[in-house]
């Protein structure tokens, strides 16, 4: 919404295009399950700060590059564009004026976006749920539902990731939020939930680590977690987002094509990081 005080239309649709590339803090819950997979505890929190920080370097400079390959494709501006900064007088906030500016946002979002919003939360909702299972246990219920048998299907297309039906259906409920994805992994491999959130991760990594293949071989390797880590960075799994995209670009079209593009930008990375990985030996 903010791209509203940017003139030229290619520069804000382009704006608007890239932006999701800019981790956001959706993401951080899923960030804080998995980098510290990737380290052993004595290697201490630094190392997990750096590899938070590169995340985020990562996601900025492809959002760059996929920028300027962007305006180059959607050609000219049809009105040349200029920055220019004019800085205000600096006076005492006119909390007032603030307080009325923030619920008219706020409002004006719920209003536009959030009935789209809802919609597509209950069907994601309704997938998990139906059809019930008379079992008591939560992994069997979500395995008997839609959303679990439609996890069952896409794990012959999340195992080149590096996943398995378990981790492609946490996925997938995932694209309502990202941060259902920590929920979604804590029923599907039957972790017990805590108060603290900090408890019920460590319990989860704790599991996850202990995950094995039908081989015997560790199911979460460091490489998988990397995999992983990639398509979170990349795919664009936020039903606001996408709803806000299509208002604000006042076309669907435009929504639908970042979320393919982005989806399946995270799609390919994370099969080529797998998979060379798998070449040298990781």
């Amino acid at each position: 919404m903010a791209t509203r005080t940017i003139d030229s239309a290619k520069e804000r649709m382009v704006t608007i295009f890239i932006a999701p590339w800019m981790s956001c803090s959706a993401r951080l819950p899923v960030y804080f399950l998995l980098v510290p997979m990737l380290l052993h505890r004595q290697e201490g929190h630094w190392m997990q700060a750096l590899v938070l920080f590169g995340i985020y370097v990562i996601g900025t400079a492809t959002a760059y590059f996929t920028a300027k390959l962007l305006r180059k494709k959607l050609g000219p501006d049809e009105v040349p564009s200029h920055f220019m900064l004019e800085l205000p007088s600096y006076r005492k906030p006119q909390w007032g004026y603030i307080l009325r500016h923030v619920i008219g946002r706020a409002w004006a979002f719920l209003r536009k976006a959030g009935t789209v919003i809802l919609g597509l939360s209950i069907l994601l909702w309704a997938l998990q749920t139906y059809p019930k299972s008379e079992s008591e246990d939560p992994q069997e219920q979500l395995a008997h539902s839609a959303m679990g048998r439609i996890g069952a299907v896409i794990e012959p297309l999340v195992q080149p990731l590096g996943f398995d039906g378990r981790t492609g259906t946490a996925i997938l409920t995932s694209f309502a939020a990202r941060e259902v994805f920590v929920s979604s992994m804590t029923i599907l491999y039957q972790v017990d939930e805590s108060d603290d959130e900090a408890e019920t991760r460590a319990n989860l990594r704790d599991r996850l680590a202990a995950e094995k293949r039908p081989d015997g071989s560790p199911l979460f390797t460091p490489l998988v977690v990397i995999s992983l880590l990639i398509f979170y960075i990349y795919a664009l799994q936020c039903l606001p987002t996408s709803a806000v995209v299509a208002r604000e670009a006042g076309s669907w079209r435009w929504a639908l094509v970042q979320f393919v593009f982005m989806s399946g930008f995270a799609y390919f990375a994370s099969l080529i990081v797998f998979q060379i990985g798998k070449l040298l030996g990781y």
